[in-house]
């Protein structure tokens, strides 16, 4: 697992399906989600942390743009 899609992709195999609107919020509310399916024990330890690595490296992609976007 390497990237949003890849996340997104495992989501789905659960009919969880999510778009907010702002790709900031799509990430946060699948790392809610994720953390629900690893709390009911639906998916390993490793798959979990996998794709919490991949939600945190895109998280943090998305706040540097929006903040280089807000300060031109």
């Amino acid at each position: 697992m390497k990237t949003l899609y890849d996340v997104q992709q495992l989501l789905k195999q659960f009919g969880i399906y999510v778009y907010v609107g702002k790709r900031l919020w799509d990430i946060e509310v699948m790392a809610l989600e994720l953390d629900h399916l690893h709390e009911g024990h639906v998916i390993d330890d490793q798959t979990y942390a996998h794709a919490k690595l991949v939600l945190r490296r895109e998280h943090r992609l998305e706040e540097s743009q929006q903040t280089k976007k807000d300060s031109l």
